[in-house]
């Protein structure tokens, strides 16, 4: 834990680092303890210098929150967007604190202390405004952050496909896999003449126990730089009523394949000291979800295996990430056997994965899917299992429920 917190801290200068736990402070411990435990009567908050008491002070608490978690989250992933807000905010501190100064302390001592406090945080707002650079950094493009080649499981269509789509367009070259072979020869075209890339395209089923050692076996003579995991069904419907053979293809291949693959793939990354696994997991994973039981205990086996590769790779050179996009624009639902639903573009939630890759061990695609996962938290899990059955039936043809 120490070793990862002092990845975590080198990535910033001391002086940004102290703003930034000065942040979470403030966000987890102050603002909490502001909103809810400190008496109305003594409440006051100061906004550009003016005092505000009472209710007044209660009314405005929770944007202060929200500017501090904003800011203790933008500080910690280093988000673009902090520029030039930080700079702005803290420039609106420094006039606040003249202003306060001068207004209520008043005399030599208030422009003394006013001046002295503006001038501290207006060298904290000068320093936020000159590190453009550090929030605005371009990220290193995949070829020359991992290396030439990425392997892509079920490539032939939605996000799979959208991932050999970004990764062409990074330079790499792609090996496209999946049981349908045209589609993925007409992928493979695609990549080839708009991004002049190499592709090698072999057709694959996971369903089969054997087919990820023959799927290795193919490529056995290509160094695998980047793999993502990303073939995957779901299965709608009551449980007694599914069929049995369908339920063991389903734990082989959302399963059993990202583990067989994984084995063979990662260990010469390893000694490379360089390379990435994304798996594709689901906010399915999140709960337990009748109509969707087997699927969604799939997926957390994804998500724990995932994440738990991430600590064990950590600080090798090997990233590793568990994707978790809720309904998505692909085939999933058609091959789930559930009635259709609109979903989000495959190609935000790649863009979700490529930057999330290297930062955190998995990633929610969307606030809402976030929201929703992280609220199954806080309920009994009765309850929440419940929700979830109830949701689920709405996309469950009446035949399968």
């Amino acid at each position: 834990m120490a070793q990862w917190w002092r990845e975590r801290l080198s990535q910033r200068p001391l002086w940004m680092n102290a703003v930034m736990l000065f942040c979470m402070f403030m966000a987890i411990v102050y603002m909490p303890w502001d909103v809810f435990v400190k008496p109305v009567a003594r409440d006051q908050e100061a906004w550009f210098g003016l005092l505000l008491r009472g209710w007044g002070a209660k009314a405005t608490e929770p944007l202060h929150w929200a500017i501090y978690a904003a800011g203790a989250y933008g500080f910690w992933r280093m988000r673009t967007w902090m520029w030039p807000w930080a700079a702005v905010y803290a420039a609106q501190v420094a006039f606040g604190m003249l202003v306060w100064n001068v207004v209520y302390v008043g005399g030599f001592r208030g422009w003394f202390a006013g001046l002295l406090s503006a001038a501290v945080l207006g060298a904290v707002a000068t320093a936020l405004w000159n590190a453009r650079e550090r929030f605005q950094a371009g990220r290193r493009r995949f070829r020359d952050r991992y290396g030439e080649w990425a392997l892509i499981t079920g490539a032939s269509a939605g996000i799979g496909a959208e991932f050999a789509r970004r990764l062409a367009q990074e330079g790499m070259s792609c090996v496209l896999t999946a049981r349908r072979e045209d589609r993925l020869r007409a992928l493979a075209t695609e990549l080839e003449q708009q991004h002049r890339v190499a592709t090698r395209v072999v057709a694959a089923d996971l369903t089969d126990p054997a087919g990820a050692d023959r799927l290795i076996d193919a490529i056995k003579d290509l160094q695998i730089d980047v793999f993502i995991n990303n073939a995957g069904f779901g299965y709608a419907g009551r449980f007694d009523k599914q069929d049995t053979q369908r339920l063991r293809e389903m734990v082989e291949v959302n399963c059993v394949a990202p583990v067989v693959l994984a084995s063979r793939l990662l260990p010469p990354m390893r000694e490379r000291g360089r390379g990435a696994m994304i798996i594709s997991g689901s906010i399915a994973g999140r709960q337990p979800l009748p109509r969707h039981a087997l699927y969604a205990a799939t997926k957390v086996f994804d998500l724990y295996f995932g994440e738990a590769l991430w600590a064990e790779l950590r600080g090798t050179g090997v990233d590793v990430l568990v994707l978790e996009p809720g309904p998505t624009e692909s085939e999933f639902r058609d091959v789930a056997g559930e009635m259709r639903e609109v979903g989000v573009p495959a190609a935000d939630v790649v863009t979700t994965a490529f930057d999330a890759l290297g930062q955190q061990p998995s990633v929610i695609h969307g606030w809402f899917n976030w929201l929703r996962a992280t609220s199954t938290r806080f309920g009994p899990r009765s309850v929440v299992t419940l929700a979830a059955e109830q949701f689920v039936m709405q996309q469950t043809p009446a035949e399968m429920q």
